[in-house]
């Protein structure tokens, strides 16, 4: 008892303690750091940063027309909430009767953030020495730089990523009834939740395929063993049941699929190169082959490795990635990260990374309050919001 509750705080703090050091700067309100401008708007400045705002009026209207143009003047659509998923939302607003609603966005980002170090401790502990699992959640909480960013600002990426490696922890254990629930926690958290569930179906149903090609359907279906499996099937149902609140809520199942320039995947694969696209508008992404690099990589050591779960995973969703045009390309890849550093996990793990890291450090939180000051909303009046 008394060990797990030593590593539940060792595992806060390595939560905590980077996000204090982020907001420092804001807090104090430092004109500058490191020759970098800051903005003086305090903390505002960090429950401003995208998508924050948004969350906050799904959170305080769950998704009612009426309340949306009422009350807030985004000049958006009011379908483009529906690009927002409700779990996220409706953690806020069961802790804002305590915090009020801004600080209850930070604190679910932070209790999600400690969650997804939680579960990746448990999963990583699978694949490295014991000596080498808290150094390699360590290199987890601040790399990359972008993960550290969400962990910091009103974003649903930890409570995504802390559901989608328990629901990966819990599938590799056979334990289909867990996997399939934080699954639909996932999905219910951000649209690629639905990933999840490809990625499990294909791991069962494509190797059985052979099955298929030889014998009836029937058979085909036998070998995929669904009276075991079967609770994956709840991800998708949940993204359904979603679909029709939608449809109640907006007057439109198909509502998503109509939130505006929220989707930012097209055919062919590779657009992000096309400097004109609205969420691209620059040419200088040179870094974006990097991040392509490192992904095939590490799905071909995953598969050197027989690790079979997380190579589906790895797979489904980076080919996914490549279909997205968005200058951000390295948030839409944040959820297969775990996984990587599974695949890399000699070589971080090893004293010349380390030596790396000491150095790498310094640039990725200035980086991180860089990136803060000028990820901001403009919002005039904060009244709708508290």
């Amino acid at each position: 008892m008394k060990n797990s509750l030593k590593k539940i705080v060792i595992l806060a703090l390595f939560s905590l303690i980077p996000t204090v050091f982020i907001w420092a700067p804001f807090f104090f309100r430092l004109e500058s750091f490191w020759t970098i401008p800051l903005p003086q708007t305090g903390m505002a400045t960090i429950v401003a940063n995208y998508d924050g705002p948004l969350f906050l009026v799904v959170a305080k209207t769950f998704y009612s027309i009426e309340a949306i143009k009422e009350s807030f003047a985004f000049p958006l659509p009011v379908e483009y909430y529906a690009a927002h998923f409700p779990l996220y939302p409706l953690l806020i607003r069961a802790l804002a009767f305590i915090t009020g609603f801004p600080y209850a966005m930070l604190s679910v980002t932070l209790l999600s953030s400690v969650l997804a170090l939680y579960f990746f401790n448990k999963f990583i502990s699978q694949y490295v020495d014991k000596k080498h699992v808290l150094w390699m959640t360590f290199v987890f909480s601040i790399m990359p730089a972008r993960w550290l960013i969400v962990r910091s600002v009103g974003s649903a990426e930890p409570l995504f990523i802390a559901a989608v490696i328990a629901s990966i922890y819990y599938f590799q254990q056979k334990k289909y009834w867990a996997a399939g629930l934080w699954g639909v926690a996932a999905q219910l958290t951000k649209s690629p939740g639905i990933l999840l569930f490809v990625a499990y179906f294909s791991y069962f149903a494509i190797p059985s395929l052979k099955v298929f090609a030889t014998q009836s359907f029937v058979k085909w279906v036998e070998a995929l063993n669904l009276k075991k499996t079967f609770p994956i099937f709840l991800i998708p149902l949940s993204l359904i049941g979603l679909f029709v609140f939608y449809g109640v809520r907006f007057n439109n199942f198909l509502a998503y699929f109509q939130s505006g320039d929220n989707i930012h995947l097209f055919f062919p694969p590779f657009q992000i190169f096309n400097y004109s696209q609205p969420w691209v508008g620059t040419f200088w992404l040179e870094e974006v082959i990097f991040v392509y690099l490192l992904g095939i990589l590490g799905i071909l050591k995953l598969i050197q490795q027989k690790r079979k779960e997380l190579a589906w995973f790895v797979g489904v969703f980076f080919f996914s990635v490549l279909f997205v045009s968005h200058r951000d390309i390295i948030r839409y890849s944040l959820p297969i990260v775990p996984f990587l550093l599974v695949a890399f996990s000699d070589t971080i793990t090893k004293k010349e990374f380390k030596i790396a890291m000491a150095v790498i450090l310094i640039p990725i939180y200035l980086f991180s309050i860089s990136y803060i000051s000028q990820n901001v909303m403009p919002i005039s009046d904060w009244t709708p919001f508290l």
